[in-house]
């Protein structure tokens, strides 16, 4: 996962200039640095970002490792409570997918659902790739 941090909504050149200067310029150093709660505090200490912020960015971070997922896709997860990918693991796909309709439905927060065998997949590689 080579996704530069400025890819994550809500990380403007402000931030990704006060994570470049801490080391982090990647979605994947991002994952490591942030993986733990102490790492998250540390990141708001050397930062200044608030670390809500900082923990908002990690989750998306880790959702971006599922294709598919990263662009209109993740605003969907996170509308029906799939914040990570351990999250995504837990889910039965018919019965995400159906959250996902629903949610659509009332939010309009996509102009085109994915469909059910991408929600397939998506979990299928959730399990396959939880660390």
């Amino acid at each position: 996962m080579n996704y530069n941090i400025k890819e994550i909504e809500g990380i403007d050149l402000i931030h990704a200039n006060k994570l470049a200067a801490v080391g982090i310029t990647t979605l994947e150093e991002l994952l490591e640095k942030g993986s733990s709660l102490q790492g998250i505090e540390d990141l708001e200490k050397a930062t200044e970002i608030d670390r809500h912020l900082i923990l908002e960015w990690v989750q998306l971070a880790d959702l971006f490792r599922i294709k598919g997922v990263p662009g209109e896709y993740y605003k969907l997860l996170e509308a029906v409570g799939v914040h990570t990918v351990k999250e995504l693991k837990a889910q039965f796909p018919e019965t995400l997918y159906s959250k996902m309709v629903k949610a659509n439905r009332q939010q309009k927060l996509v102009q085109k659902l994915p469909s059910l065998g991408m929600v397939r997949s998506w979990v299928s590689q959730a399990i396959n790739n939880q660390k």
